[in-house]
């Protein structure tokens, strides 16, 4: 099975500057030093593809949108204020395309937070006996969330399993707080208590991005971004 990929995993030449911050890396790439691209992206695949694939429920379409997303990003870096953490303003510009791209396809529906309608509650959790089996635990994570409506399943992913604060969250999805906090709690109802308490640690190798994706997407950037830099604002 693929493993997520570490920063380390740049190329070579760029695997002494992997501690650098991610503004370090921002400003090195803004002064001309595109290649460092590939760092950020390394560092914040598996966020930005878990991120995509709750919305889209579909690995493909998650790949696709985390490379459009990075050429985005890549492209308007110049408008990167530090305001906010570069890993939230990459999430959220690639909620905006993944969003952006289910509603095109008239495959997500608007959510009134008032109503729990588009919530689907899930079959009660495995036998005790199978937690040993991490990954199964994670594969049925999996599947519980894909169930969730439309709006649920994002802010799932963000604060539960990427560890993202409600704040983070709410910025990510331009919702309030309060926002998140309701459909955090209505999804956690809808995913069983005890689900959720078999599935423990399980639940941080949900939604993995491997070591060949992880090539495949930063190959596919950079070659589109090439050695052109960000756009001048």
């Amino acid at each position: 099975m693929d493993v997520m990929t570490p920063v380390s995993a740049a190329t070579p030449q760029l695997s002494s500057l992997t501690s650098l911050s991610d503004e370090d890396v921002v400003a090195r790439v803004l002064g001309g030093e595109t290649a460092l691209f590939e760092i950020l992206m390394r560092r914040h695949n598996e966020r930005i593809y878990r991120a995509a694939r709750a919305i889209l429920r579909d690995d493909t379409e998650a790949e696709d949108v985390m490379q459009q997303a990075y050429v985005n990003a890549y492209t308007h870096l110049r408008q990167f204020d530090g305001r906010a953490q570069f890993a939230t303003w990459l999430t959220r510009i690639a909620v905006h395309e993944a969003l952006a791209r289910a509603r095109r396809r008239g495959r997500y529906e608007s959510l009134e937070d008032s109503s729990t309608e588009t919530l689907t509650p899930t079959q009660s959790g495995p036998d005790p006996e199978r937690q040993v089996f991490a990954r199964e635990l994670a594969t049925l994570i999996e599947s519980a969330v894909d169930k969730l409506g439309d709006g649920y399943r994002e802010v799932f992913m963000l604060r539960q399993v990427e560890g993202l604060s409600t704040a983070e969250t709410a910025q990510v999805l331009d919702v309030s707080e309060d926002v998140v906090k309701t459909r955090l709690s209505r999804a956690r109802a809808a995913l069983q208590r005890d689900l959720l308490d078999q599935a423990g640690a399980a639940a941080a190798s949900a939604f993995t991005f491997g070591l060949s994706r992880c090539d495949r997407v930063v190959a596919a950037v950079m070659a589109q971004i090439g050695n052109q830099g960000p756009r001048q604002e």
